[in-house]
């Protein structure tokens, strides 16, 4: 190891994550990213991953047209919510952050041009809230697709400018639809105009959180000053609940999940860190001091989602994230 990160927690969740206490089956992926990013250990090439069952499972589901079919629904043309954009989403995380597929592999080629096909002329991809802008979804695939080395790609700029020319007044950013009263939510509504964004209201950490994440990995764009601006705000509202209904407790910031998804604590001190935050920061230090006085008995962290289906896997990966993310802020000095 090239630092003695652990000795900054009470308890070293190494143990717990190489043991994988709890799965019925070993999970050979998270083996991976253990010994290559916890251990700095030396690990075959990153197709090998590409070759694991699960993986080449979920690759033989994708449809012909580069996307993944929303079970029992795709398309509903009362609302124009579509539905099998969400799973490419959703099978994209996948892919990427769990079994570290590129754009070198066909299936990722198709999903971005599946996904890039519900990319506007005004630069936003659209769908899942039928003709409503979907910033925080728009930033979450974003993200995905500059990581799996799309980022020079004419398309991710002209997404990642559309974000920069839809800000609030403070910085951030909303869902347009989050400010609209759930008696207008009719059906005719979300196929119909696209409602901008009343650009004086407070923004949403739901979508900033997202939306950030899709410019923290992006080289020519982490350090714009409208993007620092933003992370600013994030960074002031940790632990706050948020302006809007949706996800709007404070306890929303301790709930965890692998691949990440919603905007919580470990998402948004990720995305911070890779916008060149540090940890003598004081809201940072705040939010690391959590986790360092949150471990359970094994080392590793409650995710909010209780024991359902997955849950201990979930577990897992979210130890994962949460080490690499405390690991990254300790050698960075």
């Amino acid at each position: 190891m090239g630092a003695d990160w652990p000795g900054f927690l009470q308890a070293d969740p190494l143990p717990a994550l190489q043991s994988q206490k709890g799965l019925a089956l070993p999970d050979s992926a998270l083996a991976y990213w253990v010994q290559r990013d916890l251990l700095g250990d030396l690990v075959p090439p990153i197709e090998t991953l590409w070759e694991i069952p699960a993986a080449v499972l979920l690759v033989l589901k994708q449809q012909v047209n580069g996307s993944w079919h929303y079970p029992g629904k795709s398309y509903d043309p009362m609302i124009g919510t579509n539905y099998d954009l969400l799973e490419t989403y959703r099978s994209l995380r996948i892919l990427v952050e769990v079994y570290g597929f590129n754009r070198g592999h066909p299936a990722i080629q198709k999903a971005a041009d599946y996904i890039f096909s519900c990319q506007t002329a005004e630069g936003d991809v659209r769908g899942i809230l039928g003709n409503q802008y979907m910033p925080y979804y728009h930033g979450a695939m974003l993200e995905l697709l500059i990581k799996a080395g799309y980022v020079d790609d004419p398309r991710i700029k002209l997404g990642l400018d559309w974000l920069l020319s839809t800000r609030q007044e403070d910085g951030g950013w909303i869902v347009p639809a989050q400010a609209v009263t759930a008696k207008e939510k009719t059906g005719s509504f979300w196929p119909g105009a696209s409602l901008p964004p009343d650009r004086s209201k407070p923004s949403s950490h739901l979508a900033m959180g997202m939306v950030l994440r899709a410019f923290a990995p992006h080289p020519a764009y982490r350090q714009r000053a409208e993007v620092l601006a933003s992370a600013n705000l994030l960074k002031n509202r940790l632990f706050q609940a948020d302006r809007y209904n949706d996800r709007k407790a404070p306890s929303y910031w301790l709930k965890f999940q692998f691949p990440f998804w919603w905007t919580n604590l470990l998402t948004a001190l990720d995305t911070l860190f890779w916008l060149r935050f540090s940890r003598d920061d004081k809201e940072i230090a705040r939010g690391l001091a959590w986790y360092q006085g949150h471990q359970s008995s094994d080392g590793l962290w409650e995710t909010g989602y209780g024991s359902g289906k997955g849950a201990e896997g979930n577990r897992l990966w979210v130890g994962l994230a949460v080490c690499r993310m405390l690991k990254n802020y300790k050698e960075s000095g």
